[in-house]
């Protein structure tokens, strides 16, 4: 079945509605370019950001507020909802070559700490491509929690299969991923050849920076920096700053409305134009 995000906080008219207020712009996404982010050192930003480049989830919300698949295709629970069977793409490889399939999913389940917090007592491959869950107590939501951060799937070695692939890791200060070739998402996500997450802890440097053309979006930076020194677009909107970004960014028609970066995964969903 088809489980559909009852907690859902955007549909398209408001999304529309804040592009128009923001004054951000839909269009054809363009392939190509890096994507330059500047980031504060408090809260989780970094960390949400650069995951979300390189792992995937079994599912995800998607920028209305609608869960769908992602590594999953489709899931089905036992009348109490306390059994679960997931199928999984077939086209998906790890970012070294090898094959994604239902084992990793379940290493991955029972390596997450919060595995057993959402009451996962058993995981189990029924095939190559089929994996079946057993709660300890009835949960309609689990295909929605399957979606947070948390719980992305990797391999034993700690590959992801997302859209990018690490070249530089530095915790807390410093990510470069590049694109990956041949990817199950191809044509619908991941527009940009590289993404750079640079964190600057100060907004003012942080304003600068944009203003000068050292990156090309900063989350939160001080407006008096950029009002009247160039053209910008503030997310989501010139009063209300969570965003700035140079007016050449790339912005998909519907923007995830559980965080200022698109629900962390403005790596795969924006471009620059």
């Amino acid at each position: 079945m088809t489980w559909m995000d009852r907690r859902a906080l955007f549909t398209s008219g408001a999304a529309a509605a804040l592009l128009a207020a923001s004054g951000l712009s839909a269009a054809t996404p363009r392939a190509g370019g890096r994507l330059r982010l500047a980031l504060p050192r408090d809260g989780d930003s970094f960390d949400q950001v650069w995951r979300a480049a390189v792992f995937d989830t079994l599912t995800e919300v998607a920028p209305n507020g609608v869960l769908r698949g992602e590594l999953a295709t489709s899931w089905s629970s036992s009348s109490d909802a306390r059994v679960w069977e997931f199928e999984l793409r077939s086209d998906v490889a790890f970012q070294d070559g090898t094959a994604f399939g239902a084992t990793d999913v379940v290493e991955s389940l029972f390596g997450a700490e919060t595995g057993a917090e959402i009451g996962v007592v058993h995981a189990e491959a029924t095939d190559s491509h089929h994996v079946r869950v057993d709660l300890s107590s009835s949960n309609p939501d689990l295909p929605y929690l399957l979606a947070e951060p948390s719980l992305v799937m990797q391999s034993i070695s700690g590959q992801g299969t997302g859209l990018y692939r690490p070249e530089r890791l530095e915790s807390g200060r410093h990510f470069l991923g590049q694109r990956v070739r041949q990817h199950y998402k191809d044509g619908q996500a991941g527009w940009l050849d590289s993404v750079e997450i640079i964190v600057i802890p100060d907004a003012k440097i942080r304003a600068e920076a944009l203003r000068d053309g050292f990156v090309d979006v900063a989350e939160l930076p001080e407006p008096k920096g950029l009002r009247g020194r160039g053209e910008f677009v503030y997310h989501p909107s010139r009063d209300n700053m969570a965003l700035a970004a140079r007016a050449g960014v790339g912005v998909p028609k519907l923007i995830g409305a559980r965080g200022p970066l698109d629900d962390g995964r403005i790596s795969e969903r924006w471009w620059i134009g």
